[in-house]
């Protein structure tokens, strides 16, 4: 391929609902530019950029990919985001590359909840949006509607630009309201333009009025013009579109079938002139080492600074990070810092990938997007710039993670293999979170929905071949006591020679600790201070577990003020084994109880929702707190819920408010869990130990 620069390239990412058809349009525009030399088919399994296995077997995109196409003298860099909420992390990579979002909606179903969530992602990124609405030859379609739905939803900024003439159930021809032109396509997907319009009544006159109104609005010289009722000119519609989409104030609707290719290249034609190229709309801001704004222009003649937004990590082929120029030149010759480690990295190759397949570049110019294999030290968010001009660039933001389940290998001895193959992951989806929990003995492996982990599961196997299960994350309970107890520890032990004695009397009571606090109130020495230490040693390992359920004990106050000892008997294990003593002894007598962790959750629901949260809220023995206004007609619901009614939450949010909401949850504290909560922890716990 060859070299584009910044004022010939698009960088575009397709986002909308799953299902809307989002690869399938890419691989009609790779198809149509020759890009691909056949029309891939999700149902075949055998489209270029739901490459990946998990993607082939799913039948759905779960990673962002890359793809080129050279239409018109311009290199449109396609960048196709997965639909479904559980890869979310895929649109911010993609949107962290892009000037453009193309968000796609299905002619069939409409606006969804992946619609409006690419639409506010979008806005979010300050990228133009454009929509294309795919699917338009189905016979369930109904574009017209959408069209409606579409203006209602995101206001007079959507702007018709290519409307279908349906006709008996067929969408075989396709109305440029640029050029006012026709287009009617037959069975080849080859196209007849024609300056005669079919017969629509007042809907075409309508749409192009439209066009006008939005025209209008772009300059005040057109608004004059609009006002007097004097028409534009073909090229004052196409320069004030153009202004306009480059502006963000116009998001033109254009429309197409990717499976007949209907329509498809009108589509590239206009996106050759009408999308802000990357010289454009490419610069960017990023701070210096002082922490100082610094702008970047997209020069290809200045200081190399480029964003990795995107790793791939497989066994295999090894790492991959894809990376986007906004400065300079990247190439083998090219000396580039990593930001993040202060280190250079070695450049041995530099590549331009067409979704699984790569092509060797001799560099990847301002604006461009390329790869670079083996930076083991460099992951996504890193920005990697020449010595000469540090800079920081903006880094890429993924949500936080939701769902987490406790993974547990099939085989044992697997653990370290397991662990390798996560953190391989996460490079790969910064969204996989895993820790080991050393007080519950488990790897909690943390996502965005149960989708999410079931690829993790699958690609545990497929590319690091060890197997594991999914089980629900134990709960880290607490043991304290709410009375005090008075109890002496006597430890005795005679085997002829030297034996062992030690003996003590503690006093247990509650106190405001995170553990435990050990206070000595000794008089006389009857017990030796250089046993005070082994006391306490004692005792701090005997909270480790306590005597209801074996969890750790936490809130007490022990104070030793009595005890004996033997000249030639007492030791410092002596004394450690009375503790121990006084403490199993003790710790019942105080009136022990559970603790079960509470946690704060921050939900950011829809109004219409609300309602539901709090009583799901409720249901989980849950406290709510509060209700704020939030954004975009949200409600932010705060509330205190007991850690172990939380499991499921994230399905339950996602299912009642169709994915709109979002929450946060985090410890806040301990408190005495209910009689039969404890009972049913307690007798688990017992169950557990017997096995």
């Amino acid at each position: 391929m060859k070299q584009y620069d910044a004022k010939h390239i698009l960088n575009i990412a397709m986002a909308g609902h799953s299902g809307a058809g989002k690869t399938s349009v890419a691989e009609a525009m790779l198809y149509l530019s020759k890009a691909s030399d056949r029309l891939g088919r999700i149902a075949d399994g055998n489209t270029m950029l739901d490459y990946d296995a998990e993607e082939i077997k799913r039948k759905v995109s779960v990673l962002t990919a890359i793809a080129p196409v050279e239409w018109k003298n311009m290199k449109i860099n396609l960048i196709d985001t997965p639909g479904l909420f559980d890869f979310e992390g895929g649109i911010c990579e993609g949107f962290r590359a892009a000037e453009t979002a193309m968000i796609v909606v299905s002619a069939k179903d409409g606006i969804n909840v992946g619609t409006e969530k690419a639409v506010k992602a979008a806005d979010k990124a300050g990228l133009t949006k454009i929509f294309f609405v795919n699917g338009v030859c189905d016979e369930d379609a109904r574009f017209y509607r959408v069209l409606e739905d579409l203006k209602a939803t995101f206001g007079p900024s959507v702007c018709p630009v290519i409307v279908p003439h349906i006709e008996n159930g067929q969408a075989n021809t396709y109305i440029n309201l640029f050029e006012y032109k026709a287009y009617t396509y037959d069975k080849s997907a080859n196209s007849t333009p024609s300056d005669i319009l079919p017969e629509m009544g007042d809907r075409l006159e309508g749409l192009r009025e439209a066009i006008k109104e939005a025209v209008a609005e772009t300059s005040e010289e057109l608004m004059d013009k609009f006002f007097m009722g004097e028409e534009f000119t073909p090229e004052e519609i196409i320069l004030g579109v153009s202004q306009g989409v480059k502006d963000g104030s116009l998001c033109p609707v254009f429309c197409g079938d990717a499976q007949s290719t209907f329509g498809i290249e009108q589509f590239m034609n206009s996106l050759s002139w009408l999308a802000p190229t990357a010289a454009d709309k490419g610069a960017e801001v990023a701070v210096d080492v002082n922490g100082d704004p610094v702008d970047i222009a997209v020069n290809e003649a200045g200081a190399a600074a480029a964003i990795v937004f995107k790793t791939v990590a497989d066994p295999f082929v090894g790492k991959l990070s894809y990376f986007k120029v906004v400065s300079g030149k990247v190439s083998t010759d090219t000396p580039l810092v990593n930001m993040r480690t202060g280190k250079e990295e070695r450049i041995t190759k530099v590549l331009t990938v067409k979704g699984k397949k790569q092509e060797d570049s001799s560099y990847i110019g301002a604006g461009d997007i390329g790869a670079i294999p083996k930076l083991q030290a460099t992951i996504t968010g890193d920005t990697l710039c020449a010595p000469t001009r540090r800079v920081i660039l903006e880094g890429v933001s993924y949500p936080a993670p939701s769902f987490s389940m406790a993974m547990y290998p099939k085989k044992k001895g697997e653990e370290d293999k397991v662990a390798q193959g996560l953190t391989r992951l996460a490079e790969e989806d910064p969204t996989i979170k895993f820790v080991n929990n050393s007080e519950t003995k488990e790897m909690v492996v943390s996502g965005m929905g149960e989708q999410h982990l079931d690829v993790v599961v699958s690609k545990l196997k497929n590319k690091f071949n060890v197997e594991v299960e999914l089980k629900q994350p134990k709960v880290a309970y607490r043991e304290t006591i709410r009375s005090t107890a008075d109890v002496q520890g006597r430890h005795k032990k005679q085997s002829g020679g030297h034996g062992q004695f030690g003996d003590v009397w503690i006093k247990f009571e509650p106190c405001d600790c995170d553990s435990l606090e050990f206070e000595v109130q000794v008089v006389g020495g009857s017990v030796p201070k250089q046993f005070y230490p082994a006391v306490e040693k004692g005792l701090r390992d005997s909270i480790k577990k306590g005597p209801l359920a074996g969890y750790p004990v936490v809130g007490v106050k022990a104070i030793l003020h009595d005890g004996s000892s033997h000249p030639v008997d007492s030791n410092e294990m002596a004394f450690k084994m009375a503790a121990q003593i006084a403490f199993k002894n003790g710790i019942p007598q105080a009136r022990p109880t559970l603790l079960e962790p509470i946690g704060a959750l921050k939900a950011n629901v829809p109004d219409a929702n609300m309602g539901d949260i709090m009583g799901e809220v409720n249901k989980r023995r849950g406290r709510v707190l509060g209700m704020n206004v939030g954004e975009d007609g949200m409600q932010i619901v705060e509330a205190e819920v007991p850690m172990a009614e939380m499991a499921d939450f994230s399905v339950y949010m996602r299912q009642v408010t169709q994915g709109r909401g979002s929450f946060s949850f985090e410890f806040e504290r301990y408190e005495d869990a209910p009689t039969q909560v404890a009972q049913k922890v307690i007798e688990e716990a017992k169950a557990n130990m017997e096995d």
